[in-house]
């Protein structure tokens, strides 16, 4: 078998009403300990770590989730439930599969979101009652949080609101991955290969087109809690923030803080505080980068491997 290649998997997760798969991505060693977990954007899918699971995967067996609703994963049957909660329980579900005995973290967005409720779970599990047993004794290691933080900013998040609602139907393919390219302008300079690839998983063939291949529910679900947060008056999203804050400070390995020199979501100022509270937390800010670095690119990859593998 070549350990260098992907190889695809799914396993059965739950939510409230119901089963569905989800589908994951591993490279490496499948009996190898030290296990890398990589987690995508609100959008986007596990492939997005291809090229950064390929330079790992000698050191790691690296596990690249499709979040439900997203490339090769099923749908949900209730689109209430496109939210963090039903997000932590399906990584845990796929942590108790593979058994990690050492376990780094990536998480771009809202994988880093993801993270950091795993481990504010580990504080408390109570919250969700089908971790129980899981949660608490996840090795949580090293974490890298991509352009994300316990505090979001309002006008990233505003910004994020109007794209994902955006239907996306072409009828070629040099047609979808222009759009890509324009689209994700603030993923900064790519390669028109690199572009493709971070088209391809993205966007599905449909007739003689392609269109999202991601539920179009995930946009309803994301603008419902933005607008239930107004409703309140900020309280769920300070809550939120809380509850993130800790579970950040709480962690016990390094910490690596990324962030986009545009990012309209992780503001520069949350990035220092951040590092005044994590002491073990530091940071690299990607130049001419927007929301998010895609940890495709030399200069990226090379920070976060140094990063990953000191000891």
């Amino acid at each position: 078998m070549n350990d260098s290649a992907p190889r695809q998997h799914v396993i059965d997760c739950l939510s409230p009403v119901g089963p569905h798969r989800m589908a994951y991505t591993e490279w490496g060693e499948a009996d190898n300990p030290r296990v890398l977990l990589c987690l995508h954007g609100l959008l986007r899918t596990g492939r997005d770590f291809d090229v950064l699971a390929q330079q790992l995967c000698t050191e790691y067996r690296v596990i690249c989730p499709d979040i439900v609703g997203r490339g090769a994963s099923e749908w949900l049957l209730d689109s209430s439930y496109y939210a963090i909660p039903q997000y932590v329980s399906d990584v845990l579900t796929l942590l108790a599969h593979i058994k990690p005995q050492k376990l780094d973290w990536v998480g771009t967005s809202m994988g880093g979101l993801i993270a950091l409720s795993i481990a504010a779970l580990q504080q408390n599990p109570e919250p969700l009652p089908f971790a129980k047993g899981v949660a608490g004794l996840l090795p949580f290691g090293k974490l890298v949080l991509n352009d994300v933080g316990p505090e979001l900013s309002a006008a990233g998040l505003a910004r994020i609101a109007q794209y994902v609602s955006e239907p996306s139907q072409f009828d070629s393919w040099e047609t979808t991955v222009r759009v890509a390219q324009q689209r994700w302008e603030a993923f900064g300079q790519h390669s028109y290969e690199q572009w493709e690839h971070l088209a391809r998983y993205v966007f599905k063939p449909l007739g003689t087109g392609w269109v999202n291949a991601y539920d179009p529910s995930i946009a309803w679900a994301f603008q419902q809690q933005l607008e239930l947060d107004r409703a309140k008056h900020g309280r769920l999203s300070s809550l939120a923030q809380q509850a993130l804050w800790q579970a950040f400070e709480s962690l016990t390995a390094p910490c690596l803080i990324v962030r986009g020199e545009f990012s309209d979501l992780l503001s520069i100022e949350t990035a220092h505080q951040m590092l005044v509270r994590q002491p073990q937390s530091v940071f690299y800010q990607v130049t001419d980068v927007g929301h998010a670095p895609t940890l495709m690119q030399p200069d990226q990859l090379n920070v976060l491997s140094q990063f990953l593998l000191k000891e």
